[in-house]
């Protein structure tokens, strides 16, 4: 199945949920903000959003420093 992370395509597998995803793709998800198809989702919820072909996804890190 194919999504869109940060506008690039990428093949994941189904059943694949939101909180695996960021994990895969970031350092440390407790400085990630995630946007599904233009709706911001809470940490909280990441566990039960199954992700579904053709989804938009949008991961912003936060980086502290001076």
């Amino acid at each position: 199945m194919r999504i869109i992370v940060n506008g690039t395509e990428k093949d994941i597998n189904r059943e694949t949920n939101l909180k695996n995803l960021i994990e895969e793709f970031c350092r440390n998800s407790k400085r990630v903000i995630a946007e599904l198809n233009g709706s911001i989702v809470k940490s909280q919820e990441w566990e039960k959003k199954v992700l579904n072909d053709g989804d938009t996804l949008e991961l912003v890190n936060f980086v502290g420093g001076g």
